[in-house]
C-alpha cells in the first residue's frame, strides 16, 4: 500500500428479510468507505537503507475479510485492487445462437442505497415502532431483520471520517443528520415496550476499525521512533505473533533482504568467482535471473578460462578470428528490435561450438545421413563447404552447386572446356582454375561467369583466394607493427607453366571482363597477354618446373613445385624472399602458419619439412613415411600428413615430434581433413574418423565401396565424394539437432564474414593501390624461344599421390638456396626474383654430389613445359 492510493473497507450487502404472506428479501449495498491515507516519506529515503519501502504486499495482505461484533462483514481492499469483492462470477445459460441477457445488462441497474440512506432508513423504522407492523409478521432468526421501508428515503451525504483521537477514535458513521452520536450509534437491543427485535446497525466498530483508523498516527509515531526504540517495539510484536504471521513476514523479508552478491561486486571479482564453477554448474547459474545471464554472457575472461580448462583453446590466433567473424556478422545483421538480454559473447558460443564438435561426432551413433548421385561417373576433384553450399568440381569440365539440406542440384556451373583442378570460395564468389589455362570468375548468387582471366599457358593446377587481414610485421630495429594486407582481395594461381599469377578479386559489380579466345573455341586463351587485364597485377616467375601447389595469407605466398624447392614470395612487391632447397624430390603438398611464421611442405622423398619464414632455415625434417607425402594438414596444435604408404601421421608442428601413426587403411590416402578433435581420412574403399588426441578409430563412416575422391568437413556437417562403380555419389552427414546453436570454424582458420574491406574508404584504399601498382612497375623481360609442346594430357593430373616416372633423384643443399633470378638494375615484380643470404646475383650453380647432378633438367627436358607465347600480341 503506498501513500498514493488510499486504502478503503468495503461492507457486506445487508439483507433484511420480513415474512408477511410472501417474503420479501431486500438487500442493501453500501459504498466503500475510505479509509485515511498513509501520510508520504517526510523525505525522500534511501531505497538501500529502507528496502521494504516500496515492497509489494502479498495478495493475501492486500485484501482480507473483517468480521464485526454485529456479525456484519467486510473487506478491507488496498487502493490497487479492483472492485467486486463480494460478487461471483456466475456461468451465462447459453446455446447454439442464443445467450440469456443478464438482468444488469439490460440497461436497469440495481438501485445502490448509500450508507447515509440506509441509515435514514434504520431511523425511520425506530419512529414507527411495533404498532405499525401489520399482523402476523414474524421477524426471522436471519441476521439483519427488518421490514422494507415504506417510503423512500433521501438521500443524505455521507461525511468523510477522521480520525480525532488516536487513542479514541470516533465512531466511524456518524449521525446523517450532524447530532451528536449516542454511544453505540446503533443500539444492539430494542427500545423498551417494543414488540418484537428491532434491525440491528448494518455496522458495529470495533478494534479492527479502530486500528485501521489511526494506522496513520501509528505510523508517524513510528518513525519518529529512534532505531533501537523501533526494532524493541517491532520485536515485541513478532513475539506475539502467531505462526501463519511470522510465515507472511518471512515471505516478504525474505527476498527483499536477499542480496545479489554477483551483481554487486565489481566485475572483475565477479569473473574470479565464477572461473572456479565447472561449465555445466555456470550454464546453470545463468538461469538463474536476468542480471545473471547478462553477466555470465558477456564474460571473456570467465569463457576464455573455461576454454582452456576444459582444453580447447589452442593458442588464441583461431580464438580471436572467430570472434571478429562473429562481430562482422552482428554488423551485417542487426536485429530489428532491440532485446531485453545482450549478446552473449563470441568466446561463450565458440564454447558450445566446440563442445558440440567434441561431443556429437562422437556421441551421436546415427547422424542424419543422405547419399545422392553427383557428375555421373567423373572423378570429384575438388569439394567445398561454404556458406550452405556443397560446391563440387570434376574432371568433367562441370561445377556443380548442391544443398546439404536435401541434396538438390541448385546449379550447374558449365563454361571450361577442361577438367575443374582448382577451386576457392568467398561469400557468392568462386574462382576455378582448369587444365583449359584459364581462371573463372563466378557469381555463386546468380549462376553467371562474370570473369574470366587468361596469360597461364598450362594446366590452373592450384589456386587460392587470399583476403586482407592484420598481420605482424617486423621492421627496421625489430620493432613489430600490425598492417592489413593486402589492401584489397586477391587471387594467387599457380600453373604447370612454372609460375604463378597474382590478380585482383573482382567484387560484385565490378566491370566483367573475358580473355581473349574466351568466346571463340578456335582462339587460344594462352595467346592472352595478361597486361592487358585490369585485374592482373603479377606474374612470378622463378619455378624450373610445374607450381604443384600453394598457399597464400596476408602478404606472404608459398609455392612448392616439382623442382624440389619451395619458395616464399611477398604478393605485394612480387619479391621471392626465400629458395627453400632440401627436398630431393617433387614437392606435392605446402602449408602455411602465418602467425608462427612457418610453412611445411610434403614431397615424393617421403620426407616433410618445417620451414622458418624469419630465416628461412629448415626447423625439422620429419621422417617416417616411406613413400610420397600428398597432402599435408596445419591446424593450431597438430601438423597432419598423408602418404601413399597408407598411413598418416600426427606430429607437433613446433618440435616435430611424432604423435601418433595413424595405421589402418590398406592403400594410399586419396583425402583426409582434420581439426583439433578428429581426422577423417578416405582411402581404399573406406572412408574413416580416428581422434585427432590419441591417435585411436572412432568409427567407419563409410565402407564397401571403391574409393573415396574428396572429404570436406565444418561444423556439423560432413560431406564425402565417392566412387560406387560406376556411379560418383555424394554423401552427406548432419551430426547436430535442430535445438544446436552450432557454428563451424572453417578449415583454413579465416572466417570470409569480414566487412572491413568494403567499409574503407575509397580515397585511402586508391591510394594504397595506386603505391603498390609504382612498387609493381616493371621493365619488359626477354622472350626466350622454347619448342613448342603438345597439348596436356588430363590422365597427367588426375593421380595426385602417384609417382610420376619421369622424377629425376636428386640431393640438394639443405637450407636456403640462391634464387635463379637474381635482380640486377631491375625492381621487383614482374622481374625476376632476388638472390638470398647476400649470394652473388649470377645464377648459382651448386657442385655435384655423390655423382648425381645437383641441377634439375633444363625446361625443354621436362614433360610440362610451357607453351611458346608468340612473339605478337593479341588484344581484346
Amino acid at each position: 500500500m503506498t501513500h498514493q492510493q488510499r486504502p478503503s473497507l468495503v461492507l457486506a450487502p445487508s439483507v433484511n428479510t420480513t415474512t408477511v404472506v410472501t417474503t420479501t428479501t431486500t438487500t442493501t449495498t453500501y459504498p466503500p468507505i475510505q479509509l485515511p491515507p498513509l501520510p508520504p516519506p517526510a523525505e525522500p529515503k534511501d531505497p538501500r537503507e529502507y528496502p521494504l519501502l516500496h515492497a509489494n504486499f502479498p495478495s493475501s495482505l492486500k485484501r482480507f475479510p473483517l468480521v464485526f461484533p454485529n456479525g456484519s462483514r467486510a473487506t478491507f481492499r488496498d487502493g490497487a485492487v479492483g472492485e467486486g469483492d463480494f460478487e461471483e462470477e456466475e456461468p451465462v445459460p447459453s446455446g447454439k445462437g442464443w445467450t440469456m441477457i443478464r438482468p444488469d445488462s439490460s440497461g436497469s441497474s440495481s438501485k445502490v442505497v448509500g450508507l447515509a440512506e440506509a441509515v435514514e432508513r434504520y431511523g425511520r423504522k425506530r419512529s414507527h415502532g411495533a404498532d405499525h407492523m401489520m399482523e402476523g409478521v414474524e421477524p426471522t432468526i436471519e441476521r439483519e431483520t427488518h421490514t422494507p421501508p415504506r417510503k423512500k428515503a433521501r438521500a443524505t451525504h455521507l461525511p468523510p471520517i477522521t480520525t480525532l483521537n488516536a487513542a479514541a477514535p470516533p465512531s466511524p458513521l456518524p449521525s446523517p443528520h450532524g447530532s451528536p452520536p449516542p454511544q453505540p450509534i446503533w443500539p444492539s437491543a430494542p427500545p423498551s415496550g417494543a414488540s418484537s427485535p428491532q434491525p440491528q446497525a448494518p455496522l458495529q466498530p470495533d478494534l479492527a476499525l479502530t486500528t485501521l483508523l489511526t494506522l496513520p498516527s501509528l505510523l508517524s509515531h513510528f518513525t519518529s521512533l529512534p532505531q533501537p526504540l523501533q526494532s524493541h517495539f517491532l520485536l515485541t510484536l513478532l513475539r506475539h505473533s502467531p505462526l501463519p504471521v511470522l510465515r507472511t513476514l518471512h515471505s516478504i523479508l525474505t527476498p527483499t533482504l536477499a542480496r545479489d552478491f554477483l551483481t554487486l561486486l565489481p566485475p572483475e571479482l565477479a569473473s574470479h568467482v565464477l572461473s572456479f564453477l565447472p561449465y555445466s554448474t555456470v550454464v546453470r547459474a545463468s538461469r538463474v535471473s536476468k542480471a545473471w545471464r547478462a553477466i555470465i554472457d558477456s564474460d571473456p575472461v570467465l569463457w576464455t578460462d573455461l576454454l582452456k580448462s576444459t582444453k580447447i583453446w589452442f593458442g588464441g590466433v583461431t580464438e580471436r578470428a572467430f570472434a571478429h567473424s562473429i562481430y562482422a556478422r552482428r554488423r551485417l545483421d542487426l536485429p530489428p528490435t532491440p532485446k531485453t538480454l545482450p549478446l552473449p559473447h563470441p568466446y561463450k558460443m565458440l564454447f558450445k561450438s566446440r563442445q558440440l564438435t567434441r561431443t556429437r561426432w562422437v556421441d551421436n551413433e546415427n547422424p542424419k545421413h543422405r547419399s545422392f548421385p553427383a557428375h555421373g561417373s567423373s572423378v570429384v576433384t575438388c569439394l567445398l563447404l561454404s556458406h550452405g553450399r556443397i560446391i563440387s568440381a570434376s574432371d568433367d569440365h562441370s561445377i556443380h552447386v548442391y544443398s546439404p539440406l536435401t541434396g538438390e542440384l541448385l546449379q550447374m556451373l558449365d563454361g571450361h572446356e577442361g577438367g575443374v583442378w582448382a577451386l576457392a570460395a568467398c561469400k557468392d564468389t568462386l574462382v576455378s582454375g582448369s587444365t583449359d589455362r584459364t581462371v573463372r570468375i563466378w557469381n555463386l548468387a546468380t549462376g553467371r561467369c562474370t570473369h574470366i582471366f587468361g596469360g597461364h599457358t598450362s594446366t590452373v593446377r592450384c589456386l587460392a583466394i587470399v583476403k586482407p587481414e592484420w598481420i605482424e610485421i617486423e621492421g627496421e630495429g625489430g620493432v613489430i607493427t600490425r598492417e592489413k594486407w593486402p589492401k584489397r582481395s586477391m587471387i594467387v594461381t599457380g600453373s604447370r607453366d612454372h609460375s604463378l599469377r597474382v590478380w585482383t578479386l573482382p567484387r560484385p559489380g565490378d566491370p566483367e571482363y573475358r580473355c581473349y579466345g574466351a568466346d571463340d573455341s578456335e582462339a587460344d586463351p594462352a595467346d592472352e597477354d595478361a597486361d592487358d587485364n585490369p585485374y592482373h597485377k603479377m606474374h612470378l616467375e622463378g619455378h624450373d618446373h610445374a607450381v604443384r601447389a600453394l598457399a597464400a595469407r596476408g602478404r606472404t605466398l608459398v609455392s612448392g613445385s616439382y623442382d624440389c624447392t619451395v619458395r616464399i614470395w611477398d604478393i605485394v612487391t612480387g619479391e621471392c624472399k626465400w629458395v627453400l632447397v632440401g627436398h630431393t624430390q617433387k614437392v606435392y603438398s605446402v602449408v602455411l602458419d602465418i602467425h608462427r611464421q612457418i610453412a611445411c611442405s610434403g614431397s615424393m622423398d617421403g620426407t616433410v619439412r618445417v620451414w622458418n619464414l624469419r630465416t628461412g632455415q629448415c626447423q625439422h625434417t620429419l621422417t617416417g613415411h616411406t613413400s610420397l607425402v600428398g597432402l599435408l594438414g596445419l591446424s593450431p596444435s597438430h601438423l597432419v600428413s598423408a602418404a601413399a604408404d597408407s598411413t598418416l601421421r600426427i606430429w607437433d608442428p613446433e618440435s616435430g615430434e611424432l604423435r601418433h601413426t595413424l595405421a589402418a587403411h590398406t592403400g594410399a590416402i586419396t583425402c583426409f581433413q582434420h581439426d583439433e578433435f578428429k581426422v577423417l581420412s578416405g582411402s581404399d574403399g573406406t572412408l574413416k574418423m580416428w581422434n585427432v588426441r590419441d591417435g585411436t578409430v572412432v568409427r567407419d563412416l563409410l565402407t564397401g565401396i571403391q574409393g573415396v575422391w574428396q572429404v570436406v568437413f565444418e561444423g556439423r556437417w560432413c560431406v564425402a565424394a565417392s566412387n560406387r562403380n560406376p556411379t560418383t555419389v555424394l554423401d552427406v552427414w548432419d551430426f547436430g539437432t535442430d535445438e544446436d546453436e552450432w557454428i563451424g570454424e572453417p578449415p583454413s582458420g579465416f572466417y570470409d564474414d569480414d566487412t572491413e574491406e568494403e567499409d574503407e574508404g575509397e580515397e585511402i584504399e586508391q591510394a594504397d593501390v595506386d603505391a603498390m601498382d609504382q612498387d609493381l612497375e616493371a621493365e619488359p623481360s626477354e622472350d626466350t624461344a622454347e619448342p613448342e609442346e603438345g597439348q596436356e594430357s588430363a590422365a597427367d593430373s588426375s593421380q595426385p599421390l602417384a609417382p610420376e616416372v619421369d622424377d629425376v633423384p636428386m640431393e640438394r643443399m639443405e637450407g636456403v638456396g640462391a634464387s635463379k633470378w637474381a635482380p640486377s638494375t631491375k625492381p621487383a615484380g614482374h622481374q625476376r626474383n632476388r638472390a638470398v643470404f647476400g649470394e652473388p646475383s649470377s645464377r648459382a650453380i651448386p657442385q655435384a654430389m655423390d655423382g648425381i647432378p645437383s641441377r634439375l633438367p633444363p625446361i625443354n627436358e621436362t614433360p610440362t613445359r610451357p607453351r611458346i607465347r608468340p612473339s605478337m600480341k593479341h588484344r581484346r
